[in-house]
């Protein structure tokens, strides 16, 4: 619809003006009918116009493509809330999850861009799921990155007997022992699973691993010993940082986090190594620039709200705020990354 509309601003545009040039001249029968179709495009502009500027008048959907209760859904939840007060105007949550985000990305792909249907996700989940399956969209053109929200790091933690404190020691550990040792994943399209498999990779470990439907189970069972290594998330990771049943050796953000600073960097050990996942707004392709500054706007705004950044810092999550350019560029490294990520591990896509 909107390139409909550039097209038809073009076509006003000159209508108007072959009609202006003859206005003097005695108009033939049908020529007034011309005249009226470049009005009445002139009035559909005006209109457009006039939506963007006044939006939004109505309620909008936020499409979150994986099940409630997850970083992602926290996220969002976050950003409706101060956005429904922000604007005067529901900002309603669907969840959407199925084939690991690629339902709810294709649904807002195929989305009017009218500025009341945006997908709330993880920027991991739309570089990864392209490399390994085919989804339906071309994230390069049909979804518009719009503000990272917030970056969920990836931490690696060791079952809590295990005789090792940091991550060298445990690659010495594993790596006298080839084949012995487990370690958790939770699916191939997601960084927790991408993050474990380009370390095993990179630093020649054999171990075996055991696949799990959520971090929830995975982190449960490296509690209780039944698995060795597990590179969850944050949030999953860092209530267990002074426990004593799990050891946290290292996070993959590319420096130490606030949350945990004597943690360190896998890049401290593995110069470059570094896996996280933004969270944000992505459009569809075409939505009008007013609205998507707006949208911009409003998002920083909530981020460096005080009570905002609070709950993502102690959820783990590294608070964001960047701008679509920020984001263009963030999206541009992933791809690489993971595309570097998927081909170092061997993996094939469908």
């Amino acid at each position: 619809m909107h390139h409909l509309l550039t097209s038809l601003r073009a076509t006003a545009i000159f209508l108007l003006t072959r009609a202006t040039a003859r206005r003097a001249a005695p108009l033939p029968h049908r020529r007034p009918s011309a005249l009226a179709i470049a009005f009445a495009l002139c009035a559909m502009w005006s209109c457009e116009s006039r939506a963007s500027s006044d939006w939004p008048t109505r309620p909008v959907t936020i499409i979150v493509p994986f099940v409630a209760g997850g970083n992602t859904d926290m996220m969002a939840r976050l950003a409706a809330e101060r956005l429904s007060a922000k604007f005067g105007q529901p900002f309603v949550i669907e969840n959407r999850g199925g084939a690991g985000g690629v339902t709810g990305a294709a649904q807002v792909a195929r989305s009017a861009p009218d500025g009341y249907t945006f997908l709330f996700g993880a920027g991991s989940q739309l570089v990864l799921a392209p490399l390994l399956q085919k989804v339906g969209y071309d994230p390069d053109k049909d979804l518009i990155p719009i503000i990272e929200f917030g970056t969920g790091p990836q931490i690696l933690g060791v079952k809590g007997d295990m005789p090792v404190n940091t991550l060298q020691e445990f690659i010495d550990y594993a790596k006298a022992r080839p084949g012995k040792l487990t370690y958790a994943g939770v699916g191939m399209q997601t960084v927790t699973a991408i993050a474990a498999g380009v370390l095993i990779a990179r630093t020649g470990l054999e171990m075996t691993l055991v696949p799990y439907k959520g971090g929830v189970q995975a982190v449960g069972d490296l509690l209780a010993g039944h698995v060795d290594m597990y590179f969850g998330n944050a949030s999953e990771m860092l209530p267990h940082l002074n426990g004593g049943k799990i050891k946290l050796l290292a996070v993959a953000t590319p420096s130490r986090i606030p949350q945990a600073p004597d943690l360190p960097a896998v890049a401290e050990t593995f110069p470059g190594f570094q896996f996280g996942s933004w969270n944000g707004f992505m459009a569809p392709a075409g939505t009008p620039k007013e609205i998507v500054d707006k949208l911009v706007e409003a998002s920083i705004e909530a981020v460096n709200t005080p009570s905002v950044r609070e709950k993502l810092v102690q959820s783990g999550i590294v608070p964001g705020g960047t701008t679509p350019a920020q984001v263009a560029e963030r999206f541009k490294a992933d791809k690489q990354l993971f595309a570097d990520a998927v081909k170092l591990m061997g993996i094939k896509g469908e």
